[in-house]
C-alpha cells in the first residue's frame, strides 16, 4: 500500500494525474467543480512546500502561511461549485482529497479532510437553507466554516507535527481566509447591483 502510494507521489505520475482529472471535469461543463477540486491537492502541497512565517510569542506564537489567503477562497469556490452539482458536492470534495492524497502526507490529508468534512457541512447548510444573496451567504458561510476549519486542521495536524498548535497561527489563519472571502464577496456584490434593473427617478 505504502509502495503503491509513493509510486503516485511521484512528481511525474501525481500531476499528470492531477491534470487529467481536473480538465474532464472542467470539460463536462463544470469549471467551478474543476477549480474546486483541483485547489485541493495544491493547497495540501502548499503547507508542506512552501515556507512559513514565524509570529512572535507575544502574538500568539507559531507561525502564518501566505497560502492561508488561498485556503479561504477555495471555501468560496465550494460555494459556486455547489451551485453547479448540488449535494454532489460532498462527492467532490472526496475527489479533491483523494487527489491529495498524491501532493501531500497522508496523515495531513486526513486532517484537513475531516477540517474540510466539519466546515463545508456548516458552508452547505448556510449556502442550502439561506435565502440572502450569494455575497452575503458567502460573508456567513465563510465567518462560520474558516475558524471551524482552521482549528480542526491545525489541532489534528498537532497529532504528528508537534508544536503546531498556536493560537497566533489559528488567528492569523482565521483572518486570512476572511480577508480572502471578503473580497471575492464584494466582487460578487458588484456583479449582483449591476444585475438589478436601475429604476429611474426622474421619469420625462
Amino acid at each position: 500500500m505504502n509502495d503503491a502510494l509513493a509510486f503516485l507521489q511521484q512528481p511525474h505520475i501525481a500531476i499528470p494525474i492531477v491534470i487529467v482529472t481536473v480538465v474532464a471535469i472542467f470539460l463536462s461543463g463544470r469549471r467551478w467543480t474543476a477549480a474546486y477540486v483541483g485547489l485541493m491537492p495544491v493547497i495540501n502541497w502548499a503547507f508542506a512546500g512552501i515556507s512559513t512565517i514565524p509570529i512572535p510569542d507575544d502574538l500568539g506564537g507559531g507561525s502564518w502561511h501566505p497560502f492561508t489567503v488561498v485556503t479561504g477562497l477555495v471555501l468560496v469556490v465550494r460555494d459556486f461549485a455547489q451551485r453547479e452539482i448540488k449535494h454532489w458536492i460532498f462527492g467532490a470534495m472526496i475527489a479533491g482529497l483523494a487527489l491529495s492524497t498524491l501532493t501531500a502526507w497522508p496523515v495531513i490529508v486526513v486532517a484537513s479532510g475531516v477540517a474540510f468534512l466539519v466546515s463545508e457541512t456548516c458552508d452547505w447548510a448556510v449556502y442550502t437553507f439561506s435565502n440572502q444573496p450569494l455575497s452575503q451567504r458567502i460573508l456567513i458561510s465563510s465567518c462560520i466554516s474558516a475558524p471551524v476549519d482552521q482549528v480542526l486542521f491545525i489541532w489534528l495536524a498537532s497529532f504528528v507535527v508537534p508544536g503546531i498548535f498556536a493560537w497566533g497561527t489559528i488567528l492569523t489563519g482565521v483572518v486570512s481566509k476572511l480577508i480572502g472571502a471578503y473580497i471575492v464577496s464584494r466582487v460578487v456584490a458588484a456583479q449582483e447591483r449591476r444585475r438589478v434593473p436601475q429604476i429611474d427617478m426622474n421619469p420625462a
